[in-house]
């Protein structure tokens, strides 16, 4: 079997700002954060959940210490709270170069039995979202004329079909045709825009809200036979974030064997 090894950083994203949304807990967003601030960069984390967003800083702060890393609460469905959340990146730190749209919402319901506020909430939590805080993420670079690097988080399942997933599956989708679009048009002044595309990062709130049958016939399907660490996808994040990705742009780069 693959046995994960988590790595030192290698000072990838010193000195670089990052807004990073959903970063709340021990999910793929947290990973990402401990992961930039171990790459040097400094973090702005958001999440709708304020308690677990306050705990999640006060950890990392100590770990890290306070000057590299600040929060403010964003709901991403809410435009106000995502122009707060980047204008407090910009104050806080003087520049942004990094944004990770990490926030998305799940669930499982037979499109026959699904009703409209299932379908809407997913979708405007997860492609919606995503979009507000592109289109703030390209305004502020576009501003700026420093160019920078737009990460989202899709999934395989933008790819593949599977049951009761059918919101959730569109909205990913989308996310891949938005990262493909947005790339064209930031390509102009020197954004890139990419995204990952994990299958099964297995974390304390996905356990919560998903069967073990469920979890455990998608681990059964992953080429290692086992699922991903959320840190595993934060360091493809990484990679996209930094110079080594610097000729990459409008591509979704899968974090499994289970694109298809």
């Amino acid at each position: 079997m693959n046995e994960p090894r988590y790595t030192a950083g290698h000072h990838l994203l010193h000195g670089r700002t990052a807004v990073i949304t959903a970063a709340a807990g021990a999910g793929i967003g947290g990973a990402t954060a401990r992961r930039f601030l171990e790459e040097g960069a400094r973090i702005v984390i958001g999440d709708a959940h304020v308690r677990r967003l306050k705990e999640t800083e006060d950890a990392l702060m100590a770990e890290f210490g306070a000057g590299r890393i600040t929060s403010l609460p964003c709901d991403v469905t809410d435009e106000d709270q995502v122009r707060a959340l980047f204008a407090h990146a910009e104050q806080a730190h003087g520049r942004l170069d990094i944004v990770v749209n990490n926030a998305g919402l799940g669930g499982t319901a037979a499109l026959a039995d699904m009703t409209d506020e299932q379908w809407n909430r997913v979708l405007d939590v997860t492609l919606n979202g995503t979009f507000r805080c592109t289109r703030a993420a390209l305004r502020s670079f576009r501003a700026t004329g420093t160019g920078g690097v737009v990460v989202n988080n899709a999934s395989v399942v933008g790819w593949r079909a599977q049951t009761g997933q059918a919101h959730y599956a569109a909205a990913k989708a989308g996310v891949m045709a938005l990262t493909r679009c947005a790339a064209l048009e930031a390509a102009e002044f020197g954004v890139r825009v990419n995204a990952v595309a994990p299958s099964l990062a297995m974390h304390p709130h996905l356990v919560k809200v998903t069967s073990g049958e469920l979890l455990a016939e998608l681990t059964a399907r992953e080429a290692f036979g086992r699922h991903a660490e959320p840190w595993e996808v934060a360091n493809v994040i990484v990679f996209l974030a930094s110079g080594y990705a610097s000729y990459m742009t409008g591509e979704t780069v899968s974090v499994s064997s289970q694109r298809a």
